[in-house]
């Protein structure tokens, strides 16, 4: 199991939405880089980076810095964003991304995710963002008619690596995962799910460890860590008592 910390990046800066809403925003640092660099230092081994503003605007924003995090951390580096493009997705799998987050062209273009998977093999996940169940995209501003879990069923037999869920209405808010629509998910695909969204406490991160048999290999935390709710090394320590 995987503790993955969240470098969310809007306007140059290491900022935390709440629910996904642009207005709701907590700057934690100018420097995106140096926050990346803080969790390398603090023992992750995967970060979970995210340019908002391309998330938004459809187009990768922050690709610069995305590039900047990759090059200075030692650690591996998941980004999504705004990739719509093979070309996008090409400039960070040479810059040397380990994961490429597709979201909304997912819902949009199934055939898309199957010609990069192809040109990109075990590069590509699939980011399936959901509020009551139904898919979430455009940054989270518009919601689909379509079900989380039936997305995830057209997307595995399309050669992606797993799933990044995150339920919505739990970001941010430090609230505690949402058990049951994760489970759900987890039952429409054998893929690994990578769980995200609603991470308060120690407690929450024991919650979701215990989702490992149905195919949660890693956490998500972003507000708690920048909030102090706990420290990484107390995640770790977590995920080591609990595999011991």
């Amino acid at each position: 199991m995987q503790i993955i910390p969240a470098v969310d990046i809007k306007n140059g800066k290491c900022v935390r939405l709440s629910q996904g809403r642009a207005d709701h925003e907590t700057i934690y640092s100018d420097s995106p880089v140096d926050m990346a660099c803080h969790w390398d230092e603090e023992g992750a081994r995967l970060i979970h980076v995210v340019d908002l503003d391309g998330a938004f605007d459809g187009i990768p924003a922050n690709a610069g810095l995305v590039k900047d995090i990759i090059y200075n951390s030692s650690v591996d580096i998941q980004v999504g964003g705004g990739i719509r493009s093979l070309e996008a997705i090409e400039t960070y799998v040479k810059a040397g991304a380990y994961r490429v987050i597709l979201g909304t062209i997912a819902q949009k273009d199934p055939a898309f995710v199957e010609t990069a998977c192809r040109e990109f093999p075990g590069k590509i996940m699939v980011g399936i963002d959901a509020k009551d169940g139904q898919v979430a995209i455009r940054g989270w501003v518009e919601v689909s008619s379509q079900k989380a879990t039936d997305l995830a069923r057209q997307m595995e037999p399309l050669g992606v690596s797993g799933f990044i869920f995150t339920d919505i209405s739990r970001d941010g808010m430090l609230e505690g995962p949402n058990l049951t629509s994760i489970r759900e998910f987890c039952g429409a695909t054998g893929l690994p799910v990578i769980a995200s969204g609603g991470v308060g406490t120690l407690k929450d991160i024991g919650d979701l460890m215990a989702l490992e048999p149905l195919g949660v290999t890693g956490i998500i935390t972003g507000k708690a860590l920048y909030d102090k709710s706990f420290t990484y090394k107390d995640a770790l320590k977590q995920v080591a008592e609990h595999a011991g």
